[in-house]
């Protein structure tokens, strides 16, 4: 019997599309990580190997295409193509597009869109999609927060929510939310858990304030 099959999902992480994933119907042949770094040439240096001196880096960069194909169902694939486009448009309650997710098994790569295409191949008699393939390009960068705000929402004496992600833990998350690992059960108590290893990931979980 074969182990079952991890579907690849992306996620907002926050804003009003957070705990809508949109799951691969086909999971990806392949995706691409690139990293690109920045070196400039020292004045002068007129030899075939240079000397070099770094100056700054860039962030890491996914690229990734998925099918989604609802022909057979005569299903429409509007909704969830409609979705991965939405992560790269302006959230109102965030003044820009939310920080996305990829997850898919061991791989998880969180930053914001910086380009998504979808191609609609194949409808229906009413003119609705059911073939689509959507590519789309991630970068790895943490979106500006206005700084007031962020203050506020990571400091351990504000409540807040959080979404538990594929292998972190309730230790894990108390070790960044308080700087105490031992701290885990104060998470527990505040979203009825009895088993803190039996937490399934993707479960949105209150981090009480610290009083």
């Amino acid at each position: 019997m074969g182990l079952p099959t991890v579907w690849a999902t992306i996620e907002a992480q926050e804003g009003e599309l957070q705990g809508s994933p949109v799951k691969a119907q086909f999971n990806p042949k392949e995706y691409t990580v690139t990293k690109s770094v920045t070196w400039n040439q020292h004045k002068g240096s007129a030899k075939d190997r240079p000397m070099v001196q770094f100056t700054t880096g860039q962030p890491k960069k996914l690229s990734v295409t998925l099918f989604f194909d609802g022909y057979e169902q005569g299903q429409s694939v509007r909704g969830d193509c409609e979705r991965l486009v939405a992560f790269a448009e302006m959230d109102v309650t965030l003044h820009r597009p939310p920080e996305v997710l990829f997850s898919w098994e061991k791989e998880q790569f969180a930053g914001v869109f910086d380009n998504v295409s979808v191609a609609y191949q194949m409808f229906l008699s009413s003119g609705e999609p059911v073939r689509a393939t959507v590519t789309i390009s991630m970068q790895n960068a943490k979106p500006n927060r206005d700084p007031q705000s962020e203050k506020q929402n990571e400091s351990p004496d504000f409540a807040k929510l959080h979404t538990l992600k594929r292998g972190e833990t309730l230790h894990a998350l108390a070790a960044k939310e308080y700087e105490d690992a031992g701290e885990w059960r104060r998470i527990a108590d505040a979203n009825g858990i009895d088993d803190p290893l039996g937490v399934e990931p993707g479960t949105k979980l209150l981090i009480p304030p610290i009083l």
